[in-house]
């Protein structure tokens, strides 16, 4: 008996010592030096304080600000601790009734509004905590952030445009606006603070 299990326990702790604290503290110590941003955070700052992070979303809910993906987050809106969605399909009544009061909420703030409502105004990603909407959720919006905040449409538009982050490669995703850096940016140019 003694023969099976001294070796077993030996590869044991070897395990636990080269997967629990070499390999984490290595890793650690790669990521901190290579991405010291990333590594920490991704931590966005406005005069020394920290206002949120480029990788998790925020909620906006003023007509002055653009607006975020809604999040399905628990116990509360883009929760990093609760990362998740909702898991619900498309044919799920509550979903349904969830999305069609987003559509109406949306169209209430900017009646003369016609286009389509971009899908990610309306439905969480699968994360819930999604920091980026696409450029035409951006611009459904610069009409109403413009009104909300008396700039001329141009200029928010041009802001949303700035802000605009092109596929990696142009190939692999879609065109997107971190919503954060966007409303920081719109405050910076109309002197609004948070």
């Amino acid at each position: 008996m003694q023969s099976i299990l001294r070796p077993a326990l030996v590869l044991f702790a070897a395990l636990t010592l080269v997967c629990g604290v070499l390999y984490p503290l290595l890793v650690t110590g790669v990521a901190q030096a290579a991405f010291p941003a990333q590594a920490n955070g991704s931590l966005v700052e406005k005069d020394g304080q920290v206002v949120g992070s480029s990788l998790i979303g925020q909620s906006f809910t003023s007509p002055g600000y653009f607006w975020g993906r809604p999040s399905a987050t628990a116990p509360m809106a883009n929760n990093g601790a609760g990362s998740g969605g909702s898991n619900q399909g498309p044919l799920n009544p509550a979903l349904q009734e969830a999305v069609k009061g987003r559509i109406a909420a949306l169209r209430a703030l900017g009646p003369a509004n016609t286009a389509p409502v971009p899908v990610d105004l309306v439905t969480a990603s699968a994360s819930g905590l999604d920091p980026e909407i696409s450029v035409a959720a951006a611009r459904y919006q610069a009409a109403r952030v413009a009104r909300a905040r008396q700039l001329p449409a141009e200029q928010v538009g041009a802001l949303v445009e700035e802000h605009s982050e092109r596929p990696f490669l142009g190939l692999f995703g879609e065109a997107r606006v971190n919503v954060l850096a966007l409303n920081m940016a719109l405050d910076a140019e109309s002197g609004h603070t948070r």
